[in-house]
């Protein structure tokens, strides 16, 4: 090692695909790296050939890669990621603490560079798409927010570059929500609701979380205790508080601040202080996610059938059987098998190039079809609890108003996330929605109304027809619209605080046709308030450009949760 030198290793370098269609392969490196670049060589450091460099002011991002299915093709099996130019480099270190290294002095190297990332890919780019975002362009926009000035977060050890020096990376304040992924306990995008039913399921004595709160930039602490504590419920809910000093601490009891979030959470592990229970157990939702899928088989979108193993029946659709499934015996899906002549095929496979890039929490995943036989298969998340409307019809009496107003919540998140995509559903109802083992509702089977070949489903004439859950301008004239859409969730809200009564139950689709044009409406169900019912009233105004947006949607609906959450049940 020469003086000029700062950190000399030999890892293991994966090739860079520059085209989607390269095969990967993994060799071993001698990397050298200093102030001004990024040099790999082949052979030992005493006899060695320069196989290619990084000029250090061209790197645009230095950090770990997330690796969720733990399968790494070589000895090496911790990775972190260069990204330059047009290209992204993987290395694999052989040890946490040397990959801590590596990434630390890089990032230590590049944080004066002019170029530098706001987002990056926190996976790996595989089989011609990003694994955490399934984009299928190599200069596709990142996914994350990327923060030069925070560590990888893999090692116990870890640090911190910051322009005045190095701190370790667990006094570093846990204000944004980036910092606290991480950690087992934290629960992104969970509401009141959803945290007891979670708590609730665990049913363990200090059973905790930490998630956003209803006010944006805080968070709150869920608790859970089966023995003491005032009421019966057995739920408390802690907002995290801000001292007014600065530097700025965070508590939960004023007399115990600390300097961030997780110092808070080790305390209290260890000490009630004033909370009702000690925090004994982490409860999460981490880890229990369906596999990252795209590029499975012969395309991003196609999945080889011999990879998957046929379970029990879930139940029956529009297009045939529905049976729970495993690809690879491992990871659990559900397997739509396409009875013939029940769906235009030839049109959905080329639309379900598109419907796989459309990813969100509270959207049923589509994973990827087989279409090298009959029937051909529909590769779809699977979701433990099955279809909402069966979901309510089982648990009438059960629900509370903001359990039932947070399903609400979580579709109309699904939907407001289609509707900024330009994607329309055509066909939204509880029906058409499912719930995960967590009790998260989404949105599933979005756009396939396009493809059913029923003619008593697609005429507004026949039968099957969903006229009660249409607005005049589909039953009419069959425009479809993101504002056609807004009618139906006013509508499948209708459902949900009926606990899954059939809209205008005693009458025929003719008799709704006519009712709803001369401007009859659904009434006011008895669990809605007047407030939520006139939100309901907004989803169902004759024009379109009546109608609010989803957006509009959400953000009223949000700020319902919000008062929920802020005054109590």
């Amino acid at each position: 090692m020469n003086f000029n030198t700062i950190l000399e290793e030999i890892l293991i370098k994966r090739s860079q695909q520059k085209k989607k269609t390269s095969p990967l392969n993994y060799k071993e490196r001698l990397f050298v790296l200093t102030k001004s670049v990024l040099t790999y060589y082949e052979g030992r450091a005493e006899k060695k050939y320069r196989k290619g460099f990084i000029d250090i002011s061209k790197i645009k991002c230095v950090e770990i890669v997330k690796n969720d299915d733990g399968v790494i093709p070589c000895q090496n099996k911790y990775p972190f990621q260069v990204v330059h130019d047009a290209n992204t480099l993987y290395i694999f270190a052989p040890s946490p603490q040397s990959r801590d290294r590596w990434v630390k002095k890089l990032k230590e190297e590049i944080k004066n560079n002019n170029n530098i990332m706001i987002k990056y890919h926190p996976k790996f780019w595989a089989d011609g798409s990003y694994q955490c975002c399934r984009q299928t362009e190599k200069l596709a926009p990142g996914c994350e927010k990327y923060n030069l000035f925070e560590s990888s977060k893999c090692s116990s050890d870890s640090v911190v570059v910051m322009s005045e020096g190095y701190i370790p990376s667990n006094y570093v304040t846990g204000k944004k929500s980036n910092n606290l992924d991480q950690y087992e306990w934290y629960c992104r995008n969970t509401n009141r609701s959803k945290a007891e039913q979670l708590l609730r399921t665990e049913d363990k004595e200090g059973g905790f979380m930490v998630r956003d709160s209803s006010q944006p930039g805080l968070y709150t602490v869920s608790l859970y205790t089966k023995f003491g504590g005032e009421g019966s419920s057995g739920f408390r809910h802690y907002h995290i508080k801000e001292t007014a000093t600065s530097p700025k601490k965070y508590y939960l009891a004023e007399k115990h601040a600390f300097g961030s979030i997780p110092e808070i959470i080790e305390y209290h592990k260890h000490n009630a202080a004033g909370l009702v229970t000690r925090l004994r157990y982490p409860v999460s939702t981490k880890g229990k996610n369906a596999p990252t899928t795209a590029g499975f088989s012969y395309e991003k979108w196609e999945i080889n059938p011999s990879e998957l193993t046929f379970m029990r029946e879930l139940g029956s659709g529009l297009f045939g059987v529905v049976r729970l499934g495993k690809w690879r015996a491992q990871y659990k899906v559900a397997i739509k098998a396409i009875r013939e002549g029940a769906m235009c095929e030839e049109d959905f496979i080329e639309e379900a190039k598109v419907m796989m890039k459309l990813t969100h929490p509270k959207l049923v995943q589509l994973y990827g079809v087989c279409t090298q036989q009959k029937p051909i298969y529909i590769v779809t998340e699977f979701m433990e609890r099955g279809c909402l409307l069966n979901f309510l019809r089982q648990r009438q009496g059960h629900f509370s108003r903001d359990m039932l107003l947070s399903m609400c919540q979580d579709v109309c998140e699904g939907m407001e996330y289609l509707e900024r995509n330009s994607f329309i559903h055509r066909d939204l109802a509880a029906r058409n929605c499912l719930v995960n083992e967590a009790g998260v509702v989404k949105v599933s089977d979005f756009g396939m109304a396009r493809y059913v070949l029923d003619d008593q489903y697609t005429s507004s004439s026949g039968a099957k027809f969903p006229v009660k859950w249409c607005p005049p301008e589909v039953f009419n004239y069959s425009r479809f619209s993101s504002k056609s859409d807004v009618w139906s969730f006013g509508v499948l809200m209708w459902e949900v605080f009926t606990e899954g009564r059939m809209p205008f139950e005693k009458n025929t689709n003719y008799e709704v046709v006519t009712m709803v044009t001369r401007g009859h409406r659904l009434h006011r169900p008895k669990l809605a308030s007047k407030y939520l019912y006139e939100v309901m009233l907004r989803c169902w105004q004759e024009k379109p450009e009546g109608r609010p947006s989803f957006e509009d949607l959400l953000r009223t609906i949000d700020e319902l949760v919000e008062c929920e959450e802020t005054f109590g049940r």
